[in-house]
């Protein structure tokens, strides 16, 4: 749900956006290398387009670009963790402060039905269910027409996204999806100590996850997904000669 830069070419925006998808459905794990030549390649642009892209993943934190070793996804520590989330309880905090009471019809009907897509996606995608979960808390910030605070909301997301992806345990969908929606009738019924409650125990619920290893992945494989091109076939065995 983030926009566009409108200062970005505009395929150098469509490959920024195809990445941060990748990373945020947890297809490339914190810590795998993004070579710019592989990428150019997937994507059939020049290196220049890459590295602009890289830039503003860097920029967001979900990059890592480093001298003479070039860019991976990024692997926070524990303790940026919590620091990450420990920022992101107060803006959403401030999200729903902003909301309670005073959410119109329209917004209470998009919150609603983002939360449907939500519950559609438990039963045909994993990654996709991921995404739009984390998207739920965009849209709460965009909806307090606060620019900034969407801004940072944004970005945490984003970074707790892949926290997660690093640190979490796999959890059932069918609990984002019904907190969602008891946060939705809480800011709808202007009950400010429900909201800020919801939202508490949601976050902490989140970060209080079990600790698991990443799955590797094929780069090719997650590049070609993202980049809308069929994967590359696995090479062929050569035949063995009888003696």
């Amino acid at each position: 749900m983030t926009e566009p830069d409108p200062k970005s070419p505009p395929r150098a925006a469509a490959i920024h956006q195809a990445l941060r998808q990748a990373i945020l459905e947890q297809a490339l794990a914190p810590g795998a290398k993004l070579p710019e030549d592989l990428i150019a390649s997937q994507f059939g642009v020049s290196r220049t387009l890459v590295r602009e892209a890289l830039g503003r993943l860097a920029a967001e934190g979900l990059v890592e670009l480093r001298h003479n070793r070039g860019a991976s996804v990024a692997a926070p520590s524990l303790a940026e963790a919590r620091d990450v989330f420990a920022i992101r309880r107060a803006m959403e905090l401030l999200a729903v402060d902003a909301l309670c009471g005073r959410l119109e019809p329209a917004q209470a009907a998009r919150l609603e039905a983002h939360v449907e897509a939500e519950a559609a996606a438990q039963a045909t995608s994993g990654p996709t269910s991921i995404r739009l979960a984390g998207e739920f808390h965009l849209l709460l910030a965009e909806l307090t027409g606060n620019a900034l605070l969407q801004r940072y909301v944004a970005e945490l997301a984003s970074r707790c996204s892949l926290i997660l992806s690093l640190y979490g345990r796999p959890h059932s969908a069918d609990c984002a999806v019904e907190e969602h929606r008891a946060l939705i009738a809480a800011l709808r019924a202007g009950d400010a100590p429900a909201c800020r409650a919801l939202m508490d125990h949601h976050l902490a619920a989140v970060m209080g996850r079990a600790l698991l290893p990443p799955k590797p992945g094929d780069m090719r494989a997650v590049l070609a997904r993202y980049a809308g091109t069929p994967a590359p076939s696995p090479p062929r065995r050569a035949k063995a000669r009888s003696a």
